[in-house]
Order: structure tokens, then C-alpha cells, then sequence
């Protein structure tokens, strides 16, 4: 029966009677394409993230191998890519456990990793002001993203 209902609208070809016949089916096609929009959404910013990650580990790994790092890996790890930030910039990497102490450690490390950067930028002769992009209000990341782009990949040296 459902199937010889669904030959006669679509042979009739009007949209006025799937709506007599189903009265929910506008509401079900709203609720797919938003759905489908949510989805989408999501899954472009997913690609997005893991773009940004795949980028930031990439620039790291070249950086720690340039600074010569023993294990320049590390960068491809979450949480533990900033120990090896800490490690490139003279720090101890147990200054990590700073994560457990709410607001007032996590401040402190943000301070610190700050630090760890400022001294990476300095030994491949940036200015080590480069470091504070990221607190630079909507455009700090971009900003920190073009720097560590060019502490990995830019070839020489340059005027402080």
C-alpha cells in the first residue's frame, strides 16, 4: 500500500500532495537540513582544528630538530608538545604539572610557556617579542602561527 502511495505522488510530481498525505513531512525535511548544516559545520571545523594541529606539530618538530633536540617527536603529542616548548626554551618539563592547579597554574604556565618561546625566538636570531602575538586580541593566533611558521622553515638569520 505505502508503495503504490509513493508511486502515484511521484508520478502526479506535486509537492501539494506528499503534504496532504503527510502533513509532517515539512517539518521532517527542516530537521534534515538543519542537521545536515550542523553537521557539516562541525565537520568543517574538525578539519580546520586538526589543520591547525597537523601545522603547529609540523613547525615544532622542525624547530626542535633545527635547536637540535633529542627527541623533536614530541612535538606530534598533545600536552606533552609543551613540555618540549619548555625544554627548547630552558625550562625544566615538570613546570607541565602547572595544568593541575586551577586558574592560578594554568596563568603561571601561560606566563612561562610565554618565556620558553621569547628565549626559542631568540636563539634562531628573532626578536623575541614574537612571542607575545599570542596574547594580541582575535589576531594573536594567526600572528603566532606566521611566527613559529617562520622559526621552522625561514632559511638565515635576521635582524633583531
Amino acid at each position: 500500500m505505502i508503495f503504490e502511495q509513493c508511486k502515484w505522488i511521484f508520478e502526479s510530481g506535486s509537492i501539494n500532495n506528499i503534504k496532504e498525505l503527510f502533513p509532517f513531512a515539512g517539518s521532517f525535511a527542516g530537521g534534515m537540513i538543519g542537521g545536515t548544516l550542523t553537521a557539516i559545520t562541525i565537520m568543517t571545523a574538525l578539519f580546520f582544528f586538526i589543520g591547525i594541529y597537523i601545522y603547529s606539530s609540523l613547525a615544532w618538530y622542525t624547530i626542535a630538530k633545527k635547536l637540535k633536540h633529542k627527541k623533536p617527536w614530541l612535538a606530534w603529542i598533545p600536552i606533552v608538545n609543551i613540555t618540549l616548548a619548555l625544554q627548547l626554551g630552558g625550562f625544566h618539563w615538570a613546570w607541565i604539572f602547572l595544568l593541575l592547579i586551577p586558574i592560578f597554574g594554568w596563568i603561571a604556565l601561560f606566563v612561562i610557556v610565554i618565556i620558553a618561546h621569547w628565549r626559542i625566538f631568540e636563539k634562531r636570531k628573532y626578536p623575541g617579542w614574537f612571542s607575545l602575538s599570542v596574547i594580541i586580541p582575535k589576531v594573536g593566533g594567526i600572528l603566532y602561527l606566521i611566527a613559529i611558521g617562520f622559526l621552522a622553515w625561514e632559511k638565515g638569520t635576521k635582524r633583531r
